[in-house]
């Protein structure tokens, strides 16, 4: 597997979610053991047993198979200061398929936010994710209700592009293309 580089923005290091950084936290292993495989601080109450459960629904048995295909552009967001500290991540819902789609997701730890780290990764995360080649659009999904996340994917340049029910709620869906790439869908 291809070894991803750390992206570097002005405040932050977007660290590659590594196999073994997966497993210690899909196998809940103590705190001590993630710090050190990270070199970095983590939150106290991120990321819960949930939250994990859902950015990884598969087993660690199949990410292993084929992580370069799982883990494709997965980032911790790390702070730069002297003492590192873990403030959230940003994943893609594996290597984009034949349409060339890029999902993306991203967390900031409660005592993180409002800090202008989510708008600084993840634009730096789309920018990466756009120069790959087999890469043509990037699409997030919220909810409706998700108001900080609707103007972060705004000012970040994406697009609405559909409005669909799931599950009892209004999901927007927004997406961006390479220059000169037109976008999947519309609203």
């Amino acid at each position: 597997m291809k070894v991803l580089e750390p992206l570097v923005t002005p405040r932050l290091e977007l660290r590659p979610l590594t196999l073994a950084v997966v497993a210690a936290l899909i196998e809940s292993r103590p705190r001590a053991e993630i710090e050190e495989l990270l070199g970095a601080e983590m939150p106290w109450a991120w990321p819960t047993r949930a939250l994990v459960d859902q950015a990884f629904p598969v087993s660690l048995e199949a990410i292993a198979r084929a992580p370069e295909h799982r883990l494709w552009g997965d980032r911790l967001i790390v702070t730069r200061d002297a003492s590192p500290k873990v403030v959230g991540s940003v994943l893609f819902h594996g290597r984009p398929g034949e349409d060339g789609v890029a999902e993306l997701a991203y967390g900031i730890e409660d005592g993180s936010q409002g800090l202008g780290y989510a708008t600084e990764a993840v634009s730096a995360c789309i920018t990466w994710a756009l120069a790959q080649p087999e890469c043509r659009v990037v699409r997030a999904t919220t909810t409706v209700w998700h108001k900080g996340s609707k103007r972060l994917l705004e000012k970040l340049g994406m697009r609405l592009t559909a409005q669909r029910q799931e599950q009892g709620s209004e999901m927007l869906t927004y997406e961006i293309g390479r220059p000169g790439t037109e976008t999947l869908a519309s609203p």
